[in-house]
């Protein structure tokens, strides 16, 4: 892609607190440049939604986590599932701890989530004030999809 195609309007987050919660789904490792597996991904994950035992609710998650210095993470596509659910495999468990966040809207096509990505964390991040936190960072695919970026204090 190049920089003219790139452009995204990224709208001002709100801001949110989640207490803890617990997800349920498929994990696979890439390294940030390569993502093209995601999708496929996804669609292993297809067939568990609203299949997943503990589901507490219809809207799905992409959770990127895990990173490491060589611009590697884990990804989980999943659902939100009760504390007492009994998973088998291929089927993980994540916990995410209560935090606050920002939260974005993705309003374009999906297949260019990762630009509104980009604009997060190469426009609004350096200039928000705010400090990221290190750990997982969301997508919610409810009614639309948002990106929640996790922060400090």
């Amino acid at each position: 892609m190049d920089a003219i195609n790139d452009a995204i309007d990224l709208e001002p987050p709100r801001f949110e607190e989640r207490k803890s919660f617990l997800l349920a789904g498929l994990v696979g490792r890439y390294n940030t440049r390569r993502i093209e597996g995601i999708p496929a991904q996804w669609g292993r994950f297809g067939p568990y939604i609203g299949k997943v035992p503990g589901q507490v609710a219809p809207a799905t998650y992409g959770v990127c986590f895990n990173f490491d210095g060589a611009g590697n993470m884990d990804y989980l596509c999943g659902v939100e599932i009760s504390g007492d659910a009994a998973l088998s495999e291929p089927l993980a468990e994540l916990r995410i701890a209560e935090r606050r966040y920002a939260v974005f809207r993705h309003r374009d096509d999906l297949s260019k989530i990762r630009l509104t990505w980009r604009a997060i964390f190469g426009q609004w991040a350096p200039t928000s004030g705010y400090t990221l936190a290190t750990a997982p960072q969301l997508e919610v695919y409810t009614d639309g999809v948002e990106i929640w970026i996790p922060l400090e204090g």
